[in-house]
Formats: C-alpha cells, sequence, structure tokens
C-alpha cells in the first residue's frame, strides 16, 4: 500500500529524482534547515512511499511546502488504483448520490432510533452511536453533488445534530453542544429550511443559559422567531414561546414569562400526537407542552405548578425517564416554595434514581443543588 506521498508527487508530475532535487533546492533558501545527502534522500524518498520509514521533521515541513499536502494526507495510505485520486472521488460522489436519493428514509429511521435510545437510557451509552450516524450523514453530504440531492441529507443532518447537541449538552459537554448546533444549523441553511434553522437556534440558546447567559439567550429564541416568521408551523411556534417563557424566567422576567407563555397556550394544537410534520425534531403534544408550562412556573415560584406537574407525573409515558427525572426536580422546587422539607426531599431521592439511569449531567446540578436545600 503506497502512502499519500507518491500520489501528492505524481500530482505534481514528479519523479524521485525531480522530488529530491526540489527538496535540495528547498534547503539551499533555507539554510536554517539541515537535510541527509543526497544518496540518503533517494533512499528516504522510496521507504517514505512504501511504508518503510515515517515521514519526519524537518522532511514534513519542506514536503508541506513543495507539494500543499497536509502530514496527514502523506502519510493516509492509498489503494495502488486510486493513485490519482479521481478514482476515489468518484466512488464518494457515486456512493452520496445512492446514499440522498434511496438511504434517507434509512437514516432518518435510525436518527429515530438513537432519539427513542436517548430518552429511555440517556446520552452517555449511545454517544459513539451518534457520532458515527453524524459523520455517515457529513460523509454523504459532502460529496453529494446538486442541490436536489444535498437538500433532503442536510435536512436530516440538521435534525440528527440538534440531537446531538441536546446529549452533549445533557452529559455536560457544553463545547460539543454549542458545535453540534452550529453544524445543525449550517446544514439547515444547506436545506434551505428555516423551520430546522429556528430550531436549532432554540436548542442552542439553552447552551447560553446553562453557561449563565439566559438574557442572550431570549435574544436567540427571539431571532429564531423572527426567522421563521409566518412559516413557522404551530407546533414549532409554541416550542419557541414555551422556550422563550422559560429562559425568561431565568432571566428573573416574570411579566416577559408569562406573556410568553399566554402566546404559546394559543398557539398550541390540541393533540396528543408529539411529532410535528414540518419539523422532525419537535417532540409535543398537550401532555408535554403542560409539563414544560408547569417547569416554567415552578421557575417563577407559583405555587399552583405543583398540582400541574403532579398531574403530568401520573400520565407520563414511563420511557421518558429523563423528563420523569426534571418532574421530580420540579416537585422538589414547588415543595420548598410551600416549605415541605420531607416532600421535597423525597422527590429529590426519586429525582436522583431517575437521572443515574440516564446519567445526566444537566439533572444531576440540579439535583445537586435542590439537596442543599432540603438538607
Amino acid at each position: 500500500m503506497p502512502l499519500g506521498l507518491k500520489q501528492a508527487r505524481a500530482a505534481r508530475g514528479w519523479s524521485q529524482s525531480r522530488l529530491r532535487g526540489e527538496i535540495e533546492r528547498y534547503v539551499v533558501s533555507h539554510p536554517q534547515i539541515t537535510v541527509a545527502s543526497s544518496a540518503s534522500l533517494k533512499v528516504y524518498i522510496s521507504d517514505w512511499e512504501n511504508g518503510r520509514r515515517p515521514i519526519a521533521e524537518p522532511y514534513t515541513t519542506i514536503l508541506r511546502a513543495l507539494l500543499g499536502w497536509t502530514s496527514e494526507e502523506l502519510i493516509q495510505e492509498i489503494a495502488p488504483q486510486e493513485a490519482d485520486g479521481y478514482d476515489e472521488l468518484i466512488r464518494q460522489i457515486d456512493t452520496a448520490h445512492a446514499v440522498s436519493r434511496s438511504m434517507v428514509d434509512t437514516l432518518t429511521s435510525q436518527t429515530e432510533l438513537l432519539r427513542t435510545q436517548d430518552r429511555m437510557v440517556g446520552a452517555i451509552s449511545i454517544v459513539d452511536q451518534m457520532n458515527a450516524h453524524l459523520g455517515t450523514l457529513q460523509e454523504a453530504l459532502t460529496f453529494a453533488v446538486l442541490p436536489d440531492a444535498r437538500r433532503p441529507v442536510a435536512r436530516e443532518l440538521a435534525g440528527a445534530a440538534t440531537l446531538a447537541a441536546w446529549q452533549a449538552l445533557d452529559v455536560g459537554a457544553a463545547d460539543r453542544a454549542w458545535r453540534h448546533y452550529e453544524m445543525g444549523k449550517q446544514a439547515a441553511k444547506e436545506a434551505d429550511d428555516v423551520l430546522y434553522l429556528a430550531h436549532a437556534m432554540g436548542e442552542q440558546a439553552f447552551v447560553l443559559a446553562d453557561a449563565g447567559r439566559p438574557e442572550l439567550a431570549v435574544d436567540l429564541v427571539t431571532e429564531a422567531f423572527r426567522l421563521g416568521g409566518s412559516r413557522l408551523s404551530a407546533k414549532l411556534r409554541a416550542w419557541l414561546l414555551s422556550a422563550e417563557a422559560e429562559l425568561r424566567a431565568l432571566s428573573r422576567d416574570p411579566t416577559g414569562a408569562r406573556c410568553a407563555l399566554e402566546k404559546a397556550a394559543q398557539s398550541m394544537p390540541d393533540t396528543a400526537d408529539p411529532r410535528d410534520e414540518a419539523v422532525a425534531s419537535i417532540f409535543l403534544n398537550v401532555e408535554h407542552f403542560d409539563r414544560w408550562t408547569g417547569h416554567t412556573l415552578v421557575l417563577l415560584g407559583d405555587e399552583a405548578a405543583i398540582s400541574t406537574q403532579y398531574g403530568v407525573l401520573e400520565s407520563l409515558d414511563p420511557t421518558f425517564v429523563r423528563a420523569r427525572a426534571g418532574l421530580h426536580c420540579d416537585l422538589a422546587e414547588a415543595h420548598l416554595v410551600r416549605s415541605e422539607y420531607a416532600d421535597a426531599a423525597r422527590q429529590v431521592r426519586e429525582a436522583k434514581l431517575l437521572a443515574n439511569r440516564t446519567g445526566s449531567v444537566r439533572y444531576r446540578r440540579r439535583i445537586a443543588r435542590l439537596g442543599e436545600a432540603v438538607k
């Protein structure tokens, strides 16, 4: 298996002797660099190209300057029949064409499976599968050629990237979460889908909130709402308004939070179906909307929130393990507002058990704060 150096040299139309001469000329103009003798260089080049000797400094610096390839490209293994690079490029383009036209449904199913696993067992246990899935979608998009082939892959990448970002946020990997949201936003732009873009921006706002910048998070959600405008689906509109309400509550803006909650209630469709046909990433029905509303009311210190959250807890699908942990946290906070410390402590214990099952760092932090309050 010849290495990338041979391909780089061939792309320039140079023989090994020409490459040796170019190295020697480079050294003449850079006298601070010392290399082996001409006879030794001849052996080195042959050894480098056949994998018998690693390319080390100062030769990597010289070869990058002469050939314009990165160090990683110079040492990669290249199949002999692909020595000019075009065979491999065409193979990747053909593969991407097949993926974009016939496998998007399969990739969508894979995203849905990962979404289901995430809500049941948490992000930690599926991080490798999630990263591999993102890699497959990115590779397909990189080599897809025409817009009609690129858009469906980009849209699926936007949805998968926001899922991966939320998982990263849940395990405390804030930088990875932010970068995945940026990936999702760029993919949504590539897909020319403002709804996926608005949703990615809305979720990304929670990274800012967790980092202690809830006011900036409100601004980001507001911008997402502005971008979507009249094109927002009713459910996405309710989702963004619910996000705004929670973030305004965190920003100590109770009037703004309650106003956003009222608008969200007006926008929310009366449906038990949690999915949005326009945005597969949205998971919101009346039950989950009530849970979110109750959570925001808890943040506002509203004593009436306790009855809402107990009602949701009774009816919530038990596979939503992380969501149930959040409900127990809400109930603990609500009991604390009423100075019911024993009940609050019981809810903290329940939340801790569920958070440990999913490995949620985000909820563990909240539980730790609540634990201090009930001591």
